[in-house]
């Protein structure tokens, strides 16, 4: 249990350094105050453009990389590696983690991103072809109607039904996905509330069907 609980911790605590806000502070930017107010990717690109936004993207998955891919094998010192702790619902803690990490940063007042380049990167650590059906969903959805927090949800959806059919009976790799869809959901429900008012943003040169 001291493995499970210490780097499901560390896995948090990287999940809440936030690539927009490290980056903003070096170009004397805090993303929050501009755009939708969020901090993630989309709004970096929105605010900042694309480089800064590629920054961004880089800092974000890099960390579920870290946090999913090394830190569940990694021999901590006074922690150990526990023989009885199940290695596939390890990986799971410590990938749901980094992902609320970046949704509620301790460093920044609780006030991070909606995580979905975060939860991109814990999912290629996982189940890297998973990462095929969110991308068709996602990119149909947004072309479809322009919406890219409907493509996000969608997106996020389509990986416990991925899971169910190519890794039956693998039930921390199916936890992970039902518990991270009502996540997103969560953290997308203002853009619903906003499509459902009619004023959500639309990604215009993505959206096939865009007024003429």
């Amino acid at each position: 249990m001291l493995e499970l609980g210490v780097k499901t911790l560390i896995s948090y605590l990287l999940g809440a350094l936030l690539g927009s806000l490290l980056l903003g502070r070096l170009k004397g930017v805090d993303i929050r105050e501009q755009g939708s107010g969020n901090a993630g990717g989309t709004n970096a690109l929105r605010t900042q453009g694309w480089a800064f936004a590629i920054g961004v993207i880089v800092i974000d998955v890099g960390k579920a990389l870290l946090a999913v891919g090394w830190l569940p094998g990694a021999n901590l010192p006074f922690v150990g590696i526990d023989p009885s702790l199940d290695r596939g619902w390890l990986q799971a803690a410590c990938a749901a983690a980094v992902v609320v990490g970046h949704v509620y940063p301790v460093w920044y007042e609780f006030r991070g991103g909606k995580g979905a380049a975060t939860l991109i990167g814990a999912v290629a650590v996982l189940a890297p072809k998973a990462l095929v059906p969110v991308a068709v969903v996602w990119l149909a959805c947004v072309m479809l109607t322009g919406y890219v927090g409907l493509g996000t949800m969608l997106g996020a959806a389509s990986l416990p039904a991925y899971f169910a059919l190519a890794r039956p009976g693998d039930t921390a790799l199916l936890a992970f996905g039902l518990v991270m869809v009502a996540f997103v959901v969560y953290t997308h429900r203002a853009n619903l509330a906003r499509m459902r008012a009619g004023n959500e943003n639309r990604a215009r040169r993505l959206w096939l069907l865009r007024p003429r």
